[in-house]
């Protein structure tokens, strides 16, 4: 129902750990690898809109035959336009003879994405073009196997320009800014100072060109490379990497802020931004399935053995409450727990915006991201309701009627499937002009559900970033119904501050509360506030970004987060409108009871898990008041 989020991106590493022959054998397919693999895109989907791309590595090819594949898409299907064109060398195969699709040896010297090692990304961009050269995996090419880098994550760096400058102090010319070419430059700089460490240990023993590569994808320290590339990062990282001869990592931030989760047997190793997603693809229990700890790398070495080391201490661990509240997909147990409770415990506050009035309201939910939670509140009211039942039945005591009884008995929470999202005509808008009336027609609802003017209707969404799609959309199409009231129920807190680590929230002016925050100021003569803040803004600035503090948090310090709820409710409300508009926000305090183990919140509370966080605030602010549209990293 809130404007979409650009969501954070997917990852998916898999490592076959037997020869390929092997999979033939057992599962009838010399194409098992890739089959998961297309799983494993397939069941993140949600994680990727923009774009996607697969890389794949054949382990002990002979000198001239390619061993490395990479295929990107934008298509408006990335992960099919993928696979289809992946699949149609294969095609071409089986026409020319079938036979050849069950001979290793041939597939391997004759038809790409037939290696050993694979790595998947789907994208949903948060800053640029979305074109080729913005999508994942990328790509850093050498003559020698052990140089060769493939790099793919779910991450942003909040200090980019730093280490921009870092590579040139390296001596490094890089091809652009994007913290995607820095990481990968970064990376690929410690990749060559290890191969020339050891060229310099092994050559001098009198071993062979030939023999002394060999001998550094053996020995080649990862770790090593990892904490010496990463030292000065500061942002939230899953970073994936495939080296040339056949070692893998996944590195993860460590304060844990973006997910990564592995499971391994003899079989395979396998990496993926979700828990379920391995659970799915591999028929595996979920206790098998680990997490990857923060500030850790899991090494996949070309031997197949598998390792975790700790490559920057791990810091306090602030995981992304948002993959909890609305990225991931619920089918992970834990996660569809975390949202009923977030559900249940808007119980009381929504109770109180209808007056208590329980059998004069209807709940429902848009989108279907929020049915999870919708879940939970529903089983939080009928608990209410019950209790309700229980104290008029035993106020009636013995002298209660049968009609009584049965009457009381038979109350329910009216739930409706009130609104129905028209797909097709969402596709077609596309362009800005006369789009308002357009997105006012995107859902369809469900007419006679609601008792005119007598009903008050309970819309539950998992969040409200911006307000746009309430106000020019849904709130219209609701009030069609003529309830009495409604009331707009997110699951997550107002969103006040800034996101710096992969979400596409980066300019102060697009959070409604925060524009409530301001109008409230203004409203009440407190413009002065405004100014301060922007000053003591740019004074931070001046400071080393390890001494900052989040500055904005004046802006919201005079108001209740009542106040703000009431302010947006009022700017959301369309003119014209008959039902009245009230908005119920989860509170922080119950948003850390229902996820307690993800307690990252900096965009509800301001407190950012790296110096750069800080930094990035103080810095959109700037930029709102100077009028600057630019985000603040």
């Amino acid at each position: 129902m809130s404007d979409p989020i650009k969501h954070e991106c997917g990852i998916a590493l898999l490592r076959l750990k037997k020869p390929l022959q092997f999979y033939l054998e057992k599962y009838g397919t010399a194409f098992y690898g890739l089959n998961k693999m297309y799983l494993l895109m397939e069941k993140q989907h949600n994680r990727g809109q923009d774009g996607a791309g697969l890389a794949n590595i054949k382990f002990d090819v002979e000198p001239g035959q390619r061993y490395i594949s990479r295929y990107r898409s934008i298509d408006q299907k990335p992960i099919q336009d993928i696979f289809n064109h992946v699949n149609q060398r294969f095609a071409a195969i089986e026409k020319e003879d079938p036979s050849l699709l069950r001979d290793i040896d041939y597939l391997k010297k004759n038809a790409g994405f037939t290696g050993e090692l694979f790595l998947g990304h789907l994208r949903y961009g948060t800053f640029g073009r979305n074109s080729i050269e913005s999508c994942h995996p990328f790509l850093r090419q050498n003559n020698w196997k052990t140089r060769n880098l493939i790099v793919a994550g779910n991450f942003n760096l909040t200090n980019n320009d730093e280490l921009f400058e870092r590579l040139l102090k390296l001596g490094q010319h890089p091809k652009a800014k994007a913290d995607t070419v820095t990481v990968l430059e970064k990376i690929g700089h410690f990749l060559d100072e290890e191969n020339q460490e050891l060229y310099g240990k092994y050559k001098p023993e009198g071993y062979s060109n030939r023999d002394v590569y060999n001998l550094i994808g053996q020995n080649m320290d990862i770790p090593k490379i990892l904490k010496k590339s990463s030292e000065y990062w500061d942002g939230g990282y899953a970073m994936c990497g495939l080296v040339g001869h056949g070692d893998a990592f996944v590195l993860r931030d460590p304060n844990g802020i973006r997910p990564a989760f592995w499971y391994e047997d003899d079989e395979i190793c396998v990496v993926t931004s979700e828990r379920p997603v391995i659970q799915t693809a591999f028929n595996v229990a979920l206790e098998d399935v680990k997490e990857l700890t923060p500030g850790h790398a899991l090494i996949i070495k070309k031997s197949g053995e598998v390792s975790e080391h700790e490559i920057n201490p791990t810091r306090e661990i602030k995981q992304c409450s948002f993959e909890r509240i609305y990225f991931a997909r619920p089918g992970d147990k834990d996660i569809y727990t975390e949202r009923k409770n977030l559900g249940r415990l808007l119980v009381n506050e929504t109770f109180k915006q209808i007056d208590g009035g329980i059998d004069d309201a209807v709940f429902t939910y848009i989108p279907n991201s929020a049915e999870t939670s919708f879940f939970g509140l529903i089983k939080g009211l009928e608990k209410f309701q019950n209790q309700i039942k229980f104290d008029l039945i035993k106020e009636k005591g013995s002298n209660i009627t049968d009609e009584e009884l049965q009457s009381i008995l038979a109350k329910r929470t009216r739930i409706e499937k009130i609104a129905i999202k028209d797909t097709k005509l969402r596709t077609f808008i596309t362009q800005d002009d006369g789009r308002d009336d357009l997105v006012a027609h995107v859902y369809d609802i469900t007419y006679g559900t609601v008792r005119e003017n007598v009903d008050n209707l309970v819309v539950i969404d998992d969040s409200i970033v911006r307000g746009t799609t309430l106000k020019k959309s849904i709130l219209r199409i609701l009030d069609r119904l003529n309830p009495k009231r409604i009331v707009v129920v997110s699951s997550a807190p107002q969103i006040r501050y800034p996101d710096c680590y992969g979400i596409d929230m980066a300019k102060m002016g697009d959070f409604i509360a925060f524009e409530a925050a301001i109008q409230l100021l203004k409203e009440r003569g407190m413009e002065h506030i405004i100014d301060e803040t922007y000053e003591a803004c740019k004074a931070e600035l001046l400071l080393k970004k390890e001494d900052m503090v989040n500055r904005v948090k004046a802006i919201y310090k005079p108001f209740t987060a009542d106040e703000i709820s009431g302010k947006i409710a009022k700017m959301l409300t369309p003119e014209g409108m008959n039902a009245e508009v009230r908005l119920v926000y989860q509170t922080i305090e119950n948003l850390h009871k229902a996820i307690p183990g993800h307690t990252g919140d900096w965009y509800f509370s301001g407190d950012y898990p790296t110096p750069g966080g800080t930094k990035v605030v103080n810095k959109a602010f700037i930029n709102y008041v100077e009028g600057n549209r630019e985000r603040a990293y």
